[in-house]
């Protein structure tokens, strides 16, 4: 062979080996690559496979919605798919909730988040997955929640030999209202995990975009019930009764009077009462009325005070009116939620991941909110960071949010959850923020 012809055979091998080397199959979860990873497993989200599949587990649990520790239809649903990618996984974890395992099964360990649980609110939207459960529907997403770690999973999965550690699949029952994620806590599965990320769609913010900020993002919130006993009798002659809705009108709004009056203006408080019972009749005052609420500070100094005082004002309220009062505040089915307090490690961490995939302009910096969410058990028990994935679309017109029997999935927000949640796992395992800024800097440089 002439010896121009060996070179140039010699050259042509090792483009080839060039190309083949840093072909779109080589593995990309490694430090040197860590910019490239959110972009990637955006890409990987938006792959018909992936994203047609997610919006098909989507629907299918938005037909079948289950109340808190009654999701058995849908933990079977996740552990049917957790079985075909061959990801091994623990349960029952708090009745129905649902930990699968993806990596090393060593430290370090993150882990990711999705509730479970549906709202009983009959759905008002017709369209041909409309819930099937008369009185109950996914009015607040987290069917698309699921779905959106379950399409993490896929991914994740798909890269299982090349993670750093292992990430956590937490699939939790019972976020309205029934405290799920406390109960998992206490199982002890998060012990050694260095740090949890969950999310929330929301129609407040356009799609492709994401909210978020670091340090109390929503509020804590506890619930109370009240009975207040007078004397019934007949309406004509109130002189002879003590009459229990009159006195507990008057302490609706004294209940009031300790946010306009007692609380400071700056630190954020609310006290509403959603229940009020009683009577049956147009003519006869009842013998008790039975009302409750909630009440939400930014503190637990603030909490704590209003919880004195909400007790205080109803039974010395119900006093002036001559009537007895009990209250009763937490019971084992609704615990008080914490403060949901975001890491300020794990806000840069965020920071930069979400930039690298969606640019810095698509990042809304989040107003603190009067909301609750149990996610803040996991937060207060490891670093956890919890943000909001936008899904409106002016061209579908207006959005409608969550807790209405109206409320609708952009499901076009499914890809971006689904890759978030794993670029946020695979670039903490990775080194975490520190690395991510290291390797953001490196790369600015090269341009």
């Amino acid at each position: 062979m002439d010896p121009f012809e060996i070179l140039f055979s010699l050259i042509i091998c090792l483009l080839l080996s060039s190309v083949k080397s840093t072909s779109s199959d080589s593995p990309f979860l490694t430090k040197e690559r860590l910019a490239e990873i959110p972009m990637k497993f955006l890409n990987m989200a938006q792959r018909p496979e992936v994203f047609d599949w997610m919006v098909n587990i989507r629907r299918t649990l938005h037909e079948i919605p289950e109340l808190g520790f009654e999701e058995f239809e849908t933990s079977k649903l996740v552990r049917t798919e957790l079985d075909k990618m061959g990801i091994p996984y623990k349960h029952p974890v708090a009745i129905t909730g649902v930990v699968g395992y993806i990596g090393t099964g060593k430290p370090p360990f993150v882990a990711i988040r999705a509730d479970m649980d549906a709202l009983a609110m009959q759905e008002n939207v017709e369209w041909e997955h409309k819930s099937k459960i008369p009185g109950k529907m996914h009015a607040c997403g987290h069917d698309a929640h699921v779905a959106m770690l379950l399409g993490a999973a896929r991914m994740l999965q798909e890269y299982r030999n090349d993670l750093q550690g292992t990430v956590i699949l937490v699939f939790q029952p019972a976020e309205e209202g029934g405290g799920g994620a406390r109960k998992m806590l206490d199982t002890g599965i998060l012990e050694n995990v260095d740090a949890i990320f969950g999310l929330h769609v929301s129609s407040k913010y356009p799609i492709g975009t994401v909210a978020a900020r670091p340090g109390p993002i929503l509020a804590a919130n506890g619930f109370f019930d009240a009975v207040i006993k007078g004397k019934g009798g007949h309406a004509a002659l109130p002189q002879t009764s003590i009459d229990p809705i009159l006195a507990a009108s008057n302490i609706i709004i004294s209940l009031q009077h300790l946010i306009s009056r007692e609380a400071d203006p700056l630190d954020s408080q609310v006290v509403t009462v959603g229940k009020f019972q009683g009577g049956a009749a147009f003519n006869v005052i009842p013998d008790s009325v039975a009302i409750g609420g909630t009440f939400r500070a930014f503190s637990k100094d603030s909490f704590r005070q209003l919880k004195q005082r909400i007790e205080e004002v109803i039974i010395r309220q119900a006093a002036v009116h001559r009537c007895n009062a009990t209250v009763d505040f937490e019971a084992d089915y609704r615990p008080f939620y914490p403060v949901t307090v975001n890491s300020n490690r794990l806000h840069d961490h965020f920071q930069t991941v979400a930039e690298n995939m969606l640019g810095s302009k698509s990042i809304i910096e989040l107003q603190p909110m009067m909301g609750a969410e149990d996610f803040a058990f996991f937060a207060e028990a490891i670093p956890g960071y919890f943000y909001f994935v936008g899904m409106h679309n002016d061209s579908k017109g207006q959005s409608v949010p969550g807790h209405s029997p109206y409320f609708k999935v952009n499901e076009n927000v499914l890809q971006y959850g689904a890759a978030l949640h794993a670029a946020l796992a695979v670039t903490h395992l990775l080194g975490g923020p520190a690395t991510l800024s290291v390797q953001k800097e490196s790369l600015h440089d090269e341009l």
